[in-house]
């Protein structure tokens, strides 16, 4: 275990003090919780190039505990009613397709090799944003008059970068293509 490892395990630890902070709607803490993950994701990443150590624990680790934190968040804010139901529908659903896929592909022995397309970067971006603004209105504004168009922006991002993967994925069964 290297340093880069020990804050991205940090940041999966942090994921259920998270969801008791939502689900208690305390939303002051739930955010704070949210920006130390940020910053240890962005940190541990910092130290995995600048001191030389990636490992292939971290290149696993690192997205997964992404997807925890953002699926945690979209889960809980559904149940307390702070984002459409059908927004967290897409978000969770493109997710387990993605993994599904995969372990399809892991299973037919394919060479697996998927790299962050500009499109998923840009769907990352809109879900964060999607739960930022939901943290914007609950902790310092009463209405954010654009968060409906934020919702909507994610979930075509969302499902379009589904449907990108779900095709490069098809791709790479047919004809092993990467």
């Amino acid at each position: 275990m290297n340093i880069p490892n020990i804050l991205t395990v940090f940041r999966i630890i942090m994921v259920p003090l998270f969801v008791i902070f939502l689900i208690k709607k305390e939303f002051n803490y739930a955010f704070i919780v949210f920006i130390v993950a940020g910053v240890t994701d962005a940190l541990d990443g910092f130290l995995a190039r600048y001191l030389n150590q990636r490992s292939r624990v971290g290149a696993i680790l690192d997205p997964v505990a992404d997807k925890l934190l953002l699926s945690a968040s979209y889960i809980s804010f559904a149940l307390i009613d702070k984002i459409p139901d059908w927004l967290c529908v897409i978000v969770i659903s493109r997710d387990v397709i993605i993994v599904g896929g995969i372990g399809v592909l892991y299973m037919l022995e394919k060479e697996i090799e998927f790299k962050p397309t500009l499109i998923s970067k840009w769907t990352t971006v809109f879900q964060i944003a999607s739960i930022v603004a939901v943290f914007m209105v609950n902790i310092f504004i009463s209405v954010l008059e654009f968060i409906n168009y934020i919702f909507i922006s994610t979930a075509f991002l969302t499902i379009a970068s589904g449907l990108h993967y779900s095709y490069t994925g098809l791709r790479m069964m047919s004809n092993n293509g990467k």
